[in-house]
């Protein structure tokens, strides 16, 4: 029997179970089992319809690697553990169709059945983040970006509604920031004026967004603090994070919600003004929102 198995209490039977023992087990994993694991979480869809073969081309591991995985996790081999994830697959497909026959029944109530399914979502996301976020994090990420001299914010693609948000709320607040998103292709040229005192805020979600990784790992690696909202432990960004967030936002139909990430990105400008007026400012930040 594998030792690895041995150490296992509890067999994942469901995603999110799977999902939240990985992320726990994430720093006791072997270097090749946390690199196909990590890659299962960012692509559970390749694993549930991949090959034993194609699954470990793409996670650039031997296709023994698979197995050792599953019985670490506890599984009596890859394809035990591959159920799990085409389970998931299965259980989105249901609903997805449960929630177009309602919409054929419904007759007139189409739209109104599309916009309660995306306010369940929204709600969904909030509770998740409302349970898991953790107020030291929180303290830890406004502590860094209030002692920062220019804030860059970074996001692309689905997430960079966020840092439009951010702009907006920043620039009333009185508080120096660059959004690193020129329509003129200078973002690296513009994330090289960072400096140590300053720091970033960059979001990305799976499937990662390449130039927010990149534009994240080239200023950690000046020592440009980074505060991370991501979805996964095992996320590029939250590996050279200073400081991260998990936000996994629940989807409708596909389409996944940004609500909790929003709730997020509303906050921290404000408890980084707020921050700042306790030492310099004798107006409160909700007064300058005003």
């Amino acid at each position: 029997m594998d030792n690895d198995t041995k150490r296992v209490v509890r067999v994942p039977r469901d995603f999110e179970s799977l999902r939240s023992t990985i992320i726990e087990r994430k720093a006791s994993m072997p270097k090749r089992l946390a690199q196909v694991a990590a890659f299962a979480l960012g692509n559970p869809d390749e694993i549930a319809f991949g090959t034993t073969a194609s699954i470990a081309a793409a996670s650039d591991v031997q296709p023994s690697t698979l197995v050792r995985l599953a019985r670490h996790l506890g599984y009596e081999g890859f394809s035990d553990l591959q159920s799990i994830f085409r389970e998931r697959l299965r259980d989105r497909t249901l609903s997805y169709e449960e929630r177009l026959a309602t919409l054929e029944q419904s007759e007139g109530d189409e739209d109104a059945n599309l916009l309660s399914g995306f306010i369940a979502a929204a709600t969904q996301s909030i509770n998740r983040m409302a349970a898991t976020v953790e107020t030291e994090t929180f303290t830890r990420a406004v502590d860094i970006l209030a002692a920062a001299d220019t804030i860059y914010l970074i996001a692309k693609r689905r997430s960079y509604p966020l840092t439009a948000h951010m702009t907006y709320a920043l620039s009333k607040l009185g508080i120096r920031h660059q959004i690193v998103a020129s329509p003129n292709g200078v973002d690296l040229e513009m994330v090289q004026f960072a400096t140590p005192k300053d720091a970033a805020i960059a979001a990305s979600f799976s499937p990662y967004a390449a130039d927010s990784l990149s534009q994240a790992e080239g200023l950690a690696d000046r020592g440009v603090p980074v505060v991370a909202i991501t979805d996964s432990a095992f996320s590029p960004l939250a590996a050279r994070a200073a400081c991260w967030f998990e936000v996994a936002e629940a989807d409708f139909a596909g389409f996944r919600s940004l609500s909790a990430s929003m709730a997020l990105v509303m906050a921290l400008p404000v408890a980084i003004a707020e921050r700042r007026r306790k030492l310099h400012h004798p107006k409160t930040a909700k007064e300058k929102m005003e």
